[in-house]
């Protein structure tokens, strides 16, 4: 039910149970929760607060729940809002609401157009947030691991949003530490004409072509010289330059790249570790300098300096996330692969000390985490593992380029049209899973154009109804004067009931950081249009009925592209 249909239904029970608590002296009482049953046959909402209340207030359950409704009928705007209510097995009071208050949602759909759903900055749960993704090292192109955590982290940004969140997107680039060394001795290998395989080629060094087209570019640069450091810079500018064309390719855009390196030339690593010392926070053992983990959950406690004088490498992050709460976000999302759970427990327990040493009020979960699994790509039928480009995984660019159908031989618009319908796949399926479970990237199936791939079924169902409405060729200004009590089949009113959800999913897929909730609302609500349209002709003779189908059509399709939107992905007008 409406949001607003809900909120009035919970103040009228309020009432009757406080009303009847101070009749009979009960109590207090909690505030009523109301859940869609699970059966339609049982009605449009349900509440078992009569359950709840029955052992405390001494009550037969089904004897409250009658009393209960009793009250609740004498309630102003009840016959508005109610068609029929009943009690139902051990003390349920199950909901049936009138034909005007389900069709509410049609014209309020209309009205609200793209902000249906959205809340106003004033009811946000909190004013700002961060969210930190992909954060790739800048060794190599973003591969599919990248993808996931893009795709994440750019619509769990814009579910945040449509909470009235100001939602900031941030990079964090490891451009210090012993992989960026081994990217420059990789460059200067292949500049003294060495390649993997050969004998002199250093152990870590990165295999991939790209590191060859690297030292290529160096060497027509006019920075060229054997210098390392000067290999390094230019190999990690090349890489960044690399991996925000295929972040543009992905439709993914970030407020701040903040860089790794600037904590150690800033002080910043320093400055926290001497915090920590100062505090005793920290011991010397072995050589090392340690962190006291233990004191704050951890199952040991960790190095912080090892013997060498280097630093482990959860303490810039330390120092990173002390800068993301000085910056005054408060709430703090990161997106990152299951591997880094370990350094979780270590991140919070620094901060917790920089939070002692400065007075700051860090909460002990801080910052959040949303963990993703690995990704398995299947192609014609067989795993793919290796891309010829990166030598060791499949990238981002792969993995767009082959689920649009990409080929180097397509004219300009052509090659556009598959980059775009390879983006909306892999969004829409690295999105379709929890990121806490394993997936399997199917891209024969991306490249289906039926109802077997799950963004093609709902982009379908999106341009089906641009067809219709095309087709009746009237304006959509026109719905809003509908006669919506004409909608009253079993198709149609399953999906009113769907488009009511959207606004109440939204904010528990914001919540529960979960954005593939709404991948799946939005196949329930394509599966629900395509229902309704197999059953209910919409073109029909009569001229009140076809415009009140193609009311609830349209605020369905409006509600479809509200959804795509948020998830990054494009809704089609014609497929």
């Amino acid at each position: 039910m409406l949001v607003t249909n809900k909120n009035r239904l919970i103040e009228m029970l309020g009432a009757a149970l406080q009303g009847l608590a101070q009749e009979r002296n009960l109590g207090d009482a909690p505030p009523p929760r109301l859940e869609r049953p699970k059966a339609v046959d049982h009605g449009d909402v349900a509440c078992n607060i009569a359950l709840q209340l029955s052992k405390a207030w001494k009550l037969n359950p089904r004897e409250l729940a009658q009393a209960l409704v009793e009250r609740l009928e004498q309630q102003p705007g009840y016959g508005d809002l109610i068609a029929s209510c009943e009690i139902a097995g051990p003390g349920f009071i199950n909901f049936r609401l009138t034909n005007a208050a389900k069709t509410a949602v049609v014209q309020e759909v209309l009205t609200a157009g793209a902000q249906f759903g959205q809340l106003p900055s004033d009811a946000a749960p909190v004013s700002s947030a961060m969210i930190e993704f992909v954060s790739a090292n800048p060794t190599g192109p973003l591969h599919v691991g990248h993808g996931r955590q893009a795709a994440l982290g750019d619509a769990l940004a814009n579910l945040l949003a449509t909470q009235g969140i100001k939602v900031h997107r941030e990079f964090y680039y490891n451009d210090a530490g012993v992989q960026i060394a081994n990217l420059a001795l990789s460059v200067q290998a292949r500049l003294n004409g060495l390649k993997p395989g050969d004998a002199a080629w250093p152990e870590s060094a990165y295999n991939g072509e790209y590191i060859a087209e690297i030292a290529t570019a160096f060497k027509a640069s006019v920075e060229y010289k054997d210098d390392l450091e000067a290999i390094r810079q230019f190999a990690v500018a090349y890489l960044r330059n690399e991996q925000d064309i295929d972040l543009k390719t992905f439709g993914v855009k970030f407020d701040c790249y903040y860089l790794e390196s600037s904590l150690y030339t800033d002080g910043s690593v320093a400055k926290i570790v001497e915090e920590l010392q100062s505090i005793g926070k920290t011991y010397e053992s072995e050589g090392a300098l340690w962190l006291k983990t233990t004191d704050d959950g951890d199952d040991k406690d960790r190095v912080m300096r090892k013997s060498d004088g280097s630093f482990t490498y959860f303490v810039p992050d330390v120092a990173y996330h002390t800068s993301k709460w000085n910056r005054g976000f408060e709430k703090v999302i990161n997106v990152q692969g299951s591997d880094h759970h370990g350094t979780i427990a270590r991140v919070r327990s620094g901060l917790q000390g920089v939070a002692q040493k400065r007075g700051w009020d860090i909460p002990k979960t801080y910052p959040d985490y949303v963990l993703h699994k690995m990704v398995t790509v299947m192609r014609h039928g067989e795993e793919v593992k290796i891309s010829k480009r990166a030598g060791s995984y499949v990238t981002v660019r792969d993995l767009v380029e082959w689920s649009g159908g990409f080929t180097p031989e397509m004219t300009a618009d052509e090659r556009e049209h598959a980059l775009q319908r390879g983006r909306d796949a892999v969004r829409f399926f690295l999105i379709s899973r929890k990121a806490d479970t394993e997936f399997v990237f199917d891209v024969d199936l991306a490249l289906q154009q039926n109802d077997e791939n799950p963004v093609f079924y709902v982009q379908y169902a999106h341009a089906r109804i641009c067809s219709i409405l095309t087709q009746w060729g009237g304006q959509v200004s026109d719905l809003k004067g509908a006669d919506l009590s004409l909608l009253q089949s079993k198709v149609s009113d399953h999906l009113l009931r769907r488009l009511v959800e959207y606004p109440e999913m939204l904010t528990d897929a914001a919540a529960d950081l979960a954005p593939h909730s709404l991948a799946f609302y939005l196949r329930d609500l394509a599966g629900d249009f395509h229902t309704f349209y197999n059953a209910d002709r919409v073109l029909v003779d009569d001229p009140a009925l076809k415009l009140a189908r193609l009311a609830l059509l349209s605020a369905t399709r409006q509600v479809l592209d509200n959804g795509l939107r948020v998830l990054g992905v494009s809704a089609p007008a014609k497929m």
